[in-house]
């Protein structure tokens, strides 16, 4: 019986994985697992600086807009006004 794919997105492991989750959340999970697929069939990362680089935009995409919602969340908590 053939063991699973580590890369096999079924697998409990994954649900309980911190990273996994947080990546998950950014909505660039696909792209992470692309990096993660091309990385186990091709073993050099030079080979896949095309995903690496589509999972990092994404990513900063990600990083961007969360920055932004928390300004906009400071500047209309009444906790961020001066005493």
């Amino acid at each position: 019986m053939a063991s699973p794919s580590p890369h096999d997105r079924s697998r409990k492991d994954d649900e309980d994985d911190p990273v996994e989750q947080m990546i998950s959340r950014t909505g660039c999970a696909e792209l992470h697992y692309a990096v993660q697929e091309c990385m186990a069939e091709k073993q050099d990362w030079r080979v896949c600086q095309d995903q690496v680089k589509t999972f990092i935009d994404c990513m900063t995409s990600f990083q961007k807009a969360r920055k932004q919602q928390l300004l906009r969340q400071q500047s209309v908590s009444p906790d961020s006004a001066p005493s």
